[in-house]
């Protein structure tokens, strides 16, 4: 009796009776957006709030410099302005990097929060000797204090003129 049970199910007639066939139906189509339909999205909504923007061309890059010592870069940013408003808007790809990594290049872009920052940043590390020896000892002192003025150069160069 088992054996003909068995065989019964084992029967193409049963298999295809018995199997449920397909996969199951997805709920909601998942709609994945890029940075591209932002972009319109918000440019959208400055048209929207009436803000009249110009396009700024010839700005290769933008560096703010954040609280905390690293500096938000844009590379070839999209910049616009709304003078009326007092707003700009920059679009593009943003990359957080830390101060260190962008030194040489925004040396002169530095203000003087991120002056002071540097400096203790500078503190920080260990003070290496200008000739490359060992670091100096936390208790040592480099001359750091200005030498007293000890000759007299105005009248050395009245004597050259002489």
């Amino acid at each position: 009796m088992k054996e003909t049970i068995k065989n019964q199910n084992n029967s193409p007639i049963c298999r295809h009776k018995c199997t449920l066939v397909g996969t199951a139906r997805r709920k909601k189509k998942v709609v994945h957006r890029t940075a591209t339909a932002d972009d319109k999205k918000f440019q959208f909504s400055l048209k929207k709030l009436g803000l009249g923007v110009n396009n700024i061309s010839g700005i290769e890059e933008v560096n703010m410099f954040t609280n905390q010592g690293t500096v938000i870069h844009f590379n070839n940013p999209k910049v616009q302005v709304s003078l009326a408003a007092n707003t700009f808007t920059i679009t593009g790809h943003a990359k957080t990097k830390q101060l260190t990594e962008m030194l040489p290049s925004i040396s002169n872009q530095l203000g003087t929060d991120s002056l002071n920052s540097l400096r203790r940043l500078a503190e920080a590390l260990p003070k290496q000797s200008v000739d490359g020896k060992a670091p100096l000892a936390t208790g040592e002192d480099d001359n750091d204090e200005v030498p007293d003025l000890v000759e007299n150069f105005d009248e050395a160069s009245k004597n050259e003129a002489n």
